[in-house]
């Protein structure tokens, strides 16, 4: 089965365990993403981040509420972790994330492996809708990590 994959690499002007701790903390994760998807993360806190951890959440889809629930599949502080939907509304959904020191900062990569559900229909949906959605989130997660970090930060998007 067909795959779509996003890279995207970001170096941030922090020390690589600043960056994780960020990271590693799931209620970071509202602090980045658009508001227009009304992310909501529903476990109760505090998340402790280890493999095996499952958190879920809610999210609007173009106003349609979705349940969303992933697993950290990896965890190699700092260095790397992996989550995985469980629940939601891709197929699959595959992330892995990537630090690594670089230039008295961290390089920040993400490497994301989604597939939608419905076949040729699903890749219809894809070219028309969700390949943009995914890169503007992505897009909107890049300027807010330089908000919070600061400095010159720089990108390379595939």
């Amino acid at each position: 089965m067909r795959f779509h994959t996003l890279r995207h690499r970001q170096w941030i002007p922090r020390p690589i365990d600043e960056v994780f701790a960020f990271f590693s903390d799931a209620r970071n994760l509202e602090e980045i993403t658009p508001s227009w998807l009304g992310f909501r993360i529903l476990t109760p806190g505090p998340i402790l981040i280890a493999e095996g951890t499952r958190i879920r959440y809610r999210l609007r889809l173009h106003g349609v509420p979705v349940g969303w629930e992933t697993e950290i599949r990896r965890w190699m502080p700092p260095n790397c972790f992996v989550d995985v939907q469980l629940e939601g509304p891709y197929q699959l959904w595959h992330h892995t994330h990537r630090f690594e020191p670089c230039d008295g900062g961290t390089l920040m990569t993400d490497i994301v492996r989604y597939r939608l559900p419905l076949g040729i229909i699903g890749r219809v949906v894809h070219r028309l809708k969700v390949r943009r959605d995914v890169e503007r989130i992505f897009d909107y997660r890049f300027r807010r990590i330089q908000e919070v970090f600061g400095g010159a930060v720089t990108a390379e998007a595939k």
